[in-house]
């Protein structure tokens, strides 16, 4: 007779332990626009993938990829406090 046994690994891959940290989650909240930006920027590619491009695909990635350097750029210009760095 052959047993059933379950693979430990599998059973403990979401354990306590294995939850993000609060820095690292607060990580996520100050990428979360650029993760947005990204997103649209890439359904502005897929949607224009779909049929032969026209003015409004093109103008909607054109605006689509500059918002995501945008958000590269204050992303970049944090300092490790959170607040934008830079001179004022």
């Amino acid at each position: 007779m052959n047993h059933i046994v379950t693979v430990q690994e599998a059973v403990t891959a979401f354990a306590d332990w294995n939850e993000p940290t609060d820095a690292e989650l607060d990580a996520i909240e100050q990428e979360m626009p650029l993760i947005l930006a990204d997103v649209d920027l890439i359904d502005a590619q897929i949607i224009a993938m779909d049929h032969t491009p026209n003015e409004v695909d093109t103008r909607r990635t054109r605006r689509a990829l500059a918002r995501v350097l945008a958000e590269w750029r204050t992303l970049a210009n944090r300092t490790g406090d959170g607040t934008l760095g830079g001179a004022a």
